[in-house]
């Protein structure tokens, strides 16, 4: 799920001593700029005292929250902002619990023989609010709308595996329905997919794809203004730019049963203010700290205090075309500048530890994320070996020229840039500098149009939890994110062999070695993962920090 931009607060200048960088300045609670689109492990507890720890109990619960940028329309939300309140008041097939393992909810079983055709059955008995009940229609129809281009829903890609998305989400569609969809019964209803993907029912918790009312459809506008949902709360009031009150369900049959009386989402003009008040025992939860409380919150809030690694990696490019980075000269020259690099200093000089080195090109959050995979040895910083590794490629072509970084100035990047430009200057004794565009808009144009001349910052906040959400968007031939233009034909095998694999195991061994062959090739550098950095007041108990570093509200006690 994606976020929007944020302008960000510089903090203190840090200067390391005893090595080579030069440090100087900031940090910021959000790196979402970062990203290039739209987040297991983690169990999170942000700490289990405080009030209501026993059990259900009747108190609201308030938390940071933001105004969603779009009415409530499932298919049209893809920020956090809104997403916080579709995840609370609708239930899809599956829901991900802390780790970010899917389970059922509405959902009685998907299968597939192929991992081509799939078969959903739905548990009886559930309802909209309104009374309407959830059946296979209330999902072929919520997707068929999401998809049909004329809607311009934001997030109709996420039908794209399903067969017919491309007439349907066509400028011009020449179907209205996707017919890769099937209703069998009212509890059944069969997806067939353009190819085989066995990770497809890992997506199906993504609130794209929720189901809908029929109430829906008479005005899509008005429906997302006062949304009918069947999730484990429901609207109560939408304050716009103030906050968004939610009451539980009381016809949610799920497991998400809410363990308080309700929660309310409360919008702050800045996240100081946010956290001044969970000091002071007036906001109950934050999950996105100022850029001023990094180096205090975990003195301040004690065991409340949450930081943990979240589904967002961040790297930077260097594109295929870039001189001197092609063929086995490119290779040996994108190992030295890996290796050239400190991620352990700059994660805790620059981010005070609010950013987890990476050791591979997933998230330590993700099911199958190994921080061993074959090759990821170009991740440790070796001065000796880069200078070796930058030699080699001498010996194969002169170095010529400067290598730059592109990053974005509106978002917290120009310190781990100077910070990595000077690594590669003082390691490798080349002129290595940051390059700022004024905008994430402007770099991204830049980045599309394939007119930037240098390496450029990059990083994927995963839209669900699976592995392949982290590969193949980002590095397959011609993939929609592949910005660098990687082309190797042994990963999309790979990658293609493990989406079409019988179960995930055997489909997440291939994709550990679809990364080995990314550390052979390094079309981008992996440089760290962003933590949640947030926690609670001592007023809640049970509070859980999720793989999306969203909080399982429903599961917040308060007296």
């Amino acid at each position: 799920m994606g976020h929007t931009p944020r302008s960000v607060l510089l903090r203190t200048v840090a200067v390391i001593v005893g090595t080579s960088l030069v440090l100087t300045a900031c940090g910021s609670s959000n790196d979402n700029s970062n990203t290039t689109t739209s987040t297991s492990s983690s169990d999170s507890a942000a700490g289990s005292g405080g009030a209501g720890s026993g059990g259900a109990t009747t108190g609201i619960v308030t938390a940071l929250g933001s105004e969603p940028q779009n009415p409530l329309v499932p298919t049209n939300t893809n920020e956090v902002g809104g997403g916080k309140v579709l995840t609370s008041i609708f239930a899809g097939l599956v829901y991900y619990d802390a780790e970010g393992a899917p389970q059922n909810e509405v959902a009685e079983s998907i299968t597939s023989d192929d991992s081509q055709t799939w078969t959903i059955t739905l548990e009886p008995g559930w309802t909209f609010t309104n009374g309407e009940p959830v059946t296979a229609n209330s999902f072929v129809d919520a997707w068929n709308y999401g998809a049909l281009g004329t809607n311009a829903q934001l997030s109709s890609y996420f039908f794209d595996p399903i067969e017919g998305f491309a007439e349907v989400n066509a400028e011009t569609p020449t179907a209205q329905t996707l017919s890769g969809l099937t209703v069998v019964s009212d509890t059944e209803f069969t997806v067939k997919l353009v190819s085989p993907q066995s990770d497809f029912p890992l997506r199906l918790g993504y609130s794209a794809y929720m189901p809908l009312p029929k109430a829906a459809f008479a005005d899509m506008a008005a429906f997302g203004e006062n949304p009918i949902g069947n999730g484990p709360y429901k609207l109560q009031a939408w304050d716009h730019g103030n906050s968004i009150s939610l009451v539980p369900n009381e016809t949610y049959t799920g497991d998400r049963v809410p363990q308080n009386g309700g929660l309310n989402l409360v919008f702050y003009a800045t996240n100081d203010a946010a956290y001044a008040d969970v000091l002071s025992g007036n906001l109950d939860v934050i999950d996105q700290l100022p850029p001023s409380a990094l180096t205090t919150f975990e003195s301040d809030l004690g065991d409340r205090a949450v930081n943990q690694p979240a589904a967002i990696f961040q790297s930077f490019t260097i594109p295929q075309n870039l001189p001197h980075f092609g063929g086995d000269e490119g290779k040996l020259r994108r190992e030295a500048i890996s290796m050239a690099i400190n991620r352990d200093e700059i994660t805790s000089v620059i981010f005070n530890n609010t950013r987890t080195p990476a050791k591979d090109f997933t998230s330590p959050v993700i099911a199958g994320y190994s921080d061993s995979v074959p090759g990821n040895e170009v991740l440790t910083y070796d001065a000796d070996a880069a200078k070796a590794k930058w030699a080699e490629a001498d010996a194969i072509a002169p170095w010529s020229g400067s290598f730059t970084i592109a990053y974005n100035s509106d978002g917290p990047h120009k310190e781990w840039v100077d910070a990595v430009s000077n690594s590669l200057k003082n390691t490798l004794g080349i002129d290595a500098s940051g390059v700022p565009f004024p905008s994430f808009a402007d770099i991204r144009t830049q980045i599309t149009d394939r007119t930037i001349t240098g390496a450029f910052r990059s990083g994927w906040q995963a839209d669900y939890p699976s592995m392949s959400n982290f590969l193949g968007p980002l590095y397959y031939t011609g993939a929609g994110s592949n910005d660098g233009d990687y082309s190797s034909a042994e990963f999309d095998k790979l990658i293609d062999q493990a989406a079409a694999a019988p179960d995930t195991e055997a489909g997440t061994a291939l994709y550990q070695q679809a990364q080995t062959v990314l550390f052979n090739d390094l079309p981008a550098i992996p440089l760290w993962y962003q933590n949640v950095d947030g926690g609670s007041a001592d007023t809640v108990g049970n509070v859980t920090f999720g793989w999306d570093s969203v909080p399982l509200y429903y599961a917040i006690t308060k007296e």
